[in-house]
């Protein structure tokens, strides 16, 4: 048996993207016996089914619809992408007739130093042309092996890199393909030719892509007694699949279970398959909807009551990751509060309510860390810092359920590879399981 941050690294290892990842979580849904559900047909349930619908292939609201619907719903959301870079479309650019690189831009607010000099894989998802203009098909893709590279600048010609080097994206960050060598020349179109061959399809058929860089770099735990791992999207696949992993296993109960896996928490939450959209609650009306009718509520406002009912008995864990002390910069943080990697999952407050934590919400997640025998951490900012934002606050802005935001803490957030903690990954399925048992 794998302990949970060993199945963590596998599953962020198997996730180049935000689309493999849904695709990931989809699939093993499936074998753990839950039934895809779509959109656009009609829900067709059972009370104690388990079931899940995917927004956009990139986002899943997975739930196991309890047996006393009056109980409401115990939910973890999540998100399922990472600051990383998106490939503009006309990539190539072609330099002194030698050098071939592409053409970027920034995904969400990576720290952009971590990015240079390591194995790029190219992944994400081209669509290719049908008889249906309304239905291009779709195919996931990645690169098997590295394509790129982003070099540095050697320091005798940047002689102010370790004194604050402040990087531009449009220059700096561009990735490098490839080189004219030998009788080899430059071919403009050779990216897209490989991508072509990747997802077997011709390259007059692609019609578009959302195509992301990926450092190829295996994760891998660190410290004397493995207590860390180092791996890139932890923030915040570390939530994700705990909630997942968590979910696809629990018992039956008489409240419904469910985890909500949203995409592009990074760049505001404001699309289809974000926490800013109505997926999550027009889902739930759905559900409850389908249990009115199952108990005789045959009219309109007796099913509005119901969904109000369910959503004043729900409680939502909004679960992100948070930041831990850093040994190196201890006066970085809160001056009486110092959250560590490997000492419990934090719960995140702030006056300004970026948070959606509060006196009542809070009590409930710590008495919920107490019952399961895992230690419990505060989080908070300091007063003169302004903090990063996460999905609560804009989950709740959809739907009035009582929710408390938390994370694991770890170290350097939205590096290409962050550092999390053993011990706690193991805490926090502790405590989602409880939660949904």
């Amino acid at each position: 048996m794998k302990n949970d941050a060993q199945k963590l690294i596998d599953f962020i290892d198997a996730s180049p993207s935000m689309f493999h990842a849904v695709e990931n979580a989809a699939t093993y849904l499936r074998q753990c016996g839950f039934k895809e559900l779509r959109e656009h047909e009609t829900f067709q349930m059972e009370v104690g089914g388990s079931y899940f619908v995917v927004k956009n292939s990139s986002a899943v609201i997975a739930w196991k619809n309890g047996t006393d619907i009056h109980k409401g719903f115990h939910i973890v959301a999540s998100h399922v992408d990472s600051p990383t870079f998106k490939i503009k479309p006309t990539p190539a650019i072609e330099v002194s007739s030698r050098y071939l690189k592409l053409n970027t831009e920034g995904y969400g607010g990576a720290i952009l130093s971590s990015w240079f000099d390591r194995p790029l894989t190219v992944a994400g998802r081209i669509f290719v042309e049908t008889e249906n203009y309304l239905m291009p098909k779709q195919i996931l893709v990645e690169s098997p092996e590295p394509l790129l590279v982003i070099p540095n600048l050697a320091i005798h010609m940047n002689r102010d890199i370790n004194d604050g080097y402040k990087y531009n994206k449009q220059k700096d960050t561009l990735p490098l393909f490839s080189v004219a060598s030998g009788d080899k020349s430059l071919n403009k179109n050779e990216f897209m030719e490989l991508i072509a061959q990747y997802a077997k399809v011709s390259v007059d058929s692609i019609l578009s892509y959302d195509l992301y860089l990926n450092d190829s770099t295996p994760s891998v735990f660190v410290g004397p007694h493995k207590e860390f791992f180092l791996a890139g999207k932890i923030d915040n696949l570390g939530m994700a699949f705990a909630s997942l992993d968590t979910l696809a296993h629990a018992p039956n109960s008489e409240h419904g279970s469910m985890i909500c896996l949203f995409n592009n928490e990074e760049v505001g939450s404001s699309t289809a398959a974000g926490a800013g959209s109505t997926f999550f609650s027009d889902t739930l009306k759905r559900i409850v909807f389908w249990y009115a009718n199952q108990l005789g509520m045959t009219n309109i406002s007796s099913s509005f009551e119901l969904f109000q009912e369910v959503m004043a008995r729900s409680f939502l864990i909004s679960a992100d990751q948070a930041h831990a002390t850093h040994p190196n910069y201890i006066e970085k943080n809160d001056i009486t509060n110092f959250p560590i990697v490997n000492g419990g999952p934090a719960v995140k407050s702030a006056a300004s309510m970026s948070y959606t934590s509060e006196g009542h919400t809070v009590a409930v997640f710590k008495k919920l860390c107490k019952q399961a025998g895992v230690p419990c951490q505060d989080f908070v900012n300091r007063s003169d810092s302004r903090g990063g934002s996460t999905i609560g606050p804009i989950t709740m802005s959809n739907a009035h359920i009582k929710s408390v935001d938390i994370g694991n803490p770890i170290l350097a957030m939205h590096s290409v590879k962050e550092l999390g903690g053993t011990f706690d990954q193991e805490a926090i399925c502790k405590v989602f399981k409880l939660f949904f048992n």
